[in-house]
């Protein structure tokens, strides 16, 4: 599996966190593949096949969809090469930069010209050009931000929620992004869909595990009082709530998988 990621420029960084390139290759018969709960939004183009399972059934996905932000693993499958263009975008902003209704978590399909990159993206991932591939993208967003506003607040809440890893309560984020607590919440939920109780407890979850998937063999109760959890419990208890799994067995899962996929890619695990 090889993982890049690629910067946004200074314009985009009140909205996207970064772009990203991925590959993966399996055998001809569909192998599933898990990722985890964080506190970002994803927009995935894909050059290949992925299925999700419906009823039982594996179902494709259409080229882009929305990955939003998760409250437990969602399993994918895929056959043969995967290539995959991304954006991850902070869940206050994406929904205002795609002109969209912001709505729940999950797997989410829609309709946006946003699609139109698809025929442009596949020439240039047939031809090995992802850097090129991800300029296409990053103008088309350029574009598309420059026609609008986003909300200053929600922008402040967001870098006070992330700077703090999820740990700061509400009444402090409001008053970060110098609102009240009502004020703060009620644009929050319009734009992102979630509360800002829900987006904290997402990102600092994704700090957990991405510290026991780079040091699995990292104090758990040290871990817990740094990011302000109750106690070593309160951490596992919300651990196995978005993950399904307890930290000691992710980080025992980390141990194996990790040295063959890489240090920094946790999004995409091996099932």
């Amino acid at each position: 599996m090889q993982h890049q990621e690629f910067e946004p420029p200074e314009e985009l960084r009140d909205t996207i966190k970064c772009f990203w390139y991925n590959i993966r290759e399996s055998g001809e018969l569909p192998s599933s593949f898990e990722v985890q709960p964080d506190g970002y939004v994803e927009i995935i183009f894909y050059f290949g096949d992925i299925f999700i399972s419906y009823n039982g059934d594996l179902q494709p996905l259409p080229s882009p969809f929305m990955m939003g932000l998760l409250n437990q693993p969602a399993h994918f499958y895929s056959k043969k090469r995967l290539e995959i263009i991304a954006i991850r975008c902070f869940p206050w902003t994406v929904f205002d930069l795609l002109g969209l209704p912001s709505g729940e978590g999950g797997v989410r399909t829609f309709e946006h010209p946003i699609a139109q990159l698809q025929p442009a993206l596949n020439k240039y991932i047939q031809t090995g050009k992802i850097n090129e591939a991800i300029a296409e993208v990053k103008q088309y967003f350029m574009n598309a931000r420059s026609n609008v506003a986003t909300s200053s607040m929600l922008f402040k809440a967001g870098v006070a929620m992330r700077e703090a890893n999820g740990t700061m309560p509400v009444s402090q984020v409001a008053e970060a992004a110098h609102a009240t607590v009502r004020t703060l919440e009620r644009n929050f939920k319009q734009s992102s869909g979630q509360t800002v109780k829900d987006v904290s407890a997402l990102i600092r979850f994704e700090q957990v595990r991405n510290q026991l998937w780079t040091n699995p063999n990292v104090n758990i109760t040290g871990l817990a009082h740094e990011l302000g959890y109750t106690d070593q419990p309160h951490l596992s208890r919300e651990f196995k709530r978005y993950s399904g799994t307890t930290p000691a067995a992710f980080a025992r899962k980390a141990r194996k998988e990790r040295p063959a996929i890489s240090n920094d890619f946790v999004a995409f695990i091996q099932s």
